[in-house]
């Protein structure tokens, strides 16, 4: 099975791969290529310019920035932006708070906080896993109490990612503990400059810091930063959900990886040729392309389905595969990579970069199936909202 675009798909996907490859620095691309980002500077500079050609947000509504795209075409400007290894647009804003916003918020939030969110003017993070709350997140015990127009907000987040570059954090808060617990839950917008907050970094197994933990110590959030209503948070976190875990399938980001690793691999010297010539290599790397074309597809029915604004619960399929092919992509080149991998963040030994960062972005990429919901919520989704077990 192959997906054939029609003459005018095809002409939007060739302006996009031009205005890509133009307009946005070509250093940058190879650092999104190598996996070496500079950030947040690489971040900011490029959905900047996407934003100012109307492309930093597209699937917001038109009159906040949004583009009237087919399910098809929004497609085409994932793919278009990994395969041109254009960095994404920040996801916390783009994917994530500005989709609530939008939908969610006042008139008066919308116009306060979307302009910015879209230019990166506010870099936001999530508030929303806690140390006994991850997973199942309806559990979460951060307070926010009403105190006349303020909430004061006592707890703790965690596993906060890009939390040291943030301005703002948007938080899931229990408003009311006396109530089921889906239910007393709202959705708070923090300025993370407010007295009481303290960002404390995670420091990881390589001596690098992507995620964090927050904490809250009467911390004062007028009430007028309460997105939609109070005690409704949880419909809203759905929503969000169901935006990030179509995203986090990252399919044009996986057919970058399985091209890496074809071309590594025929480069690879056997006994007998080349790692590629081998047949079960061959194999395993037909049949991650089949399932990716597999997954594709799904993608673009759960897209077209979503389209009037309500969660899809299809999009918990779409970030369970999705996920686990990453994780493949990623274990094919650590394979590719062989003994080479295992020279990591070492100069002078003669072991290409590409090698010396497979065997990290493997183990790396074992996040992926637990942010966004773990497999095994995924699976209880998909068995009780899809097939009704």
């Amino acid at each position: 099975m192959h997906l054939k675009f029609d003459s005018d798909e095809q002409k939007f996907r060739e302006e996009l791969q031009s205005f890509f490859t133009t307009k946005i620095p070509e250093e940058i691309r190879q650092r999104a290529a190598a996996g070496t980002l500079n950030l947040p500077d690489d971040i900011v500079t490029t959905q900047r310019i996407l934003n100012a050609e109307g492309l930093a947000t597209p699937g917001w509504p038109t009159e906040w920035g949004g583009r009237d795209w087919t399910p098809i075409q929004r497609n085409i400007y994932h793919d278009q932006l990994s395969l041109n290894f254009v960095p994404d647009p920040l996801t916390f804003n783009v994917n994530m708070v500005g989709p609530v916003i939008a939908t969610f918020g006042s008139q008066e939030i919308k116009e306060r906080f979307l302009p910015k969110t879209a230019n990166l003017d506010i870099w936001w993070c999530q508030g929303f896993s806690e140390p006994e709350a991850g997973s199942d997140l309806a559990s979460l015990k951060t307070r926010a109490v009403r105190d006349g127009d303020h909430y004061i907000v006592n707890g703790q987040k965690t596993w906060t990612t890009l939390g040291q570059y943030a301005d703002w954090i948007f938080c899931l808060v229990r408003t009311d503990p006396d109530v089921k617990k889906q239910a007393g839950i709202s959705f708070l917008l923090i300025d993370l400059d407010t007295p009481g907050i303290e960002m404390r970094p995670i420091k990881l197994i390589d001596g690098s810091v992507e995620v964090n933990e927050v904490f809250f110590n009467d911390v004062k959030v007028p009430v007028e930063n309460l997105v939609g209503e109070e005690n409704a948070g949880w419909t809203y976190a759905k929503f969000l959900l169901g935006n990030e875990r179509t995203g986090i399938a990252r399919v044009g980001w996986t057919k970058t990886k399985l091209a890496e690793a074809k071309k590594l691999a025929a480069a690879t010297k056997t006994a007998t040729g080349t790692l590629l010539d081998d047949p079960l290599f061959a194999a395993r790397l037909a049949e991650l392309e089949t399932e990716l074309l597999a997954l594709e597809v799904t993608q673009l029915r759960v897209v077209a389905g979503s389209a009037d604004g309500k969660p899809n619960p299809v999009s918990s399929l779409v970030k369970l595969r999705g996920s686990e092919l990453q994780q493949s992509a990623t274990e094919l080149l650590a394979d590719v990579a062989g003994a080479r991998g295992l020279a990591v963040d070492a100069p002078g030994v003669g072991t290409p970069e590409w090698a010396q960062l497979a065997v990290p972005e493997y183990l790396n990429y074992r996040k992926v199936t637990i942010y966004g919901g773990s497999s095994e919520v995924q699976r209880s989704i998909i068995s009780s909202s899809i097939l009704g077990l």
